[in-house]
């Protein structure tokens, strides 16, 4: 009836605890819930005396005569398909010749589709075969283009010397003289 979710329901809530107090506010739900409870038994009530005035005026007899109407088992169609079957017919009549007849164009045409749809993958079998043949000659092209070389062997890399190792002694010593050496160039010049 009304498309109220819960949110919409807690804010009317919080929006009637407000209004109306702590105090009243169950008295006013009950209240409510007992108007709706009402609001629903009338819907109900109505409803079904629309039913029961439809039935006393004869509106459930049309509805079955509609529907027994529409049923093509009690109309008799049935009987018709059979009566104008094409397959049943008797000898040597014109229908007989009127279906043989059909019946040989239809092969005709099934015959010349099929002929037709034969030929139109044959040529998409043929288009697909050269469409791959040519993919394939680049590669072909390529490969005869570029000579086959052995292999040369690469020289042999030089071996570098390796630098000498020094002991932490030795290079603190170095360091030590190369300080040492600049200053004492300057005091004696």
């Amino acid at each position: 009836m009304f498309d109220i979710g819960m949110t919409e329901m807690l804010v009317v809530g919080i929006v009637a605890l407000i209004v109306v107090g702590p105090k009243d506010l169950p008295g006013m739900f009950r209240t409510l819930g007992q108007f709706t409870g009402k609001a629903k038994r009338m819907a109900r009530e109505f409803s079904s005396a629309m039913e029961a005035a439809a039935d006393d005026a004869g509106v459930s007899d049309v509805s079955k005569t509609l529907k027994a109407a529409t049923n093509p088992k009690k109309m008799g169609l049935d009987a018709v398909k059979k009566a104008v079957d094409p397959s049943k017919f008797t000898p040597g009549s014109e229908t007989e010749k009127l279906a043989k007849d059909r019946a040989a164009a239809a092969e005709k045409i099934h015959a010349a589709t099929a002929k037709k749809e034969a030929a139109k993958r044959a040529t998409e079998a043929k288009a697909e075969a050269e469409a791959a043949k040519v993919a394939a000659k680049p590669a072909k092209a390529k490969a005869a283009t570029k000579p086959k070389t052995a292999a040369k062997p690469k020289p042999a890399a030089k071996a570098k010397a390796a630098p000498k190792k020094t002991t932490p002694s030795k290079a603190a010593a170095k360091t030590s003289a190369a300080r040492t050496r600049p200053a004492a160039g300057k005091a004696s010049s």
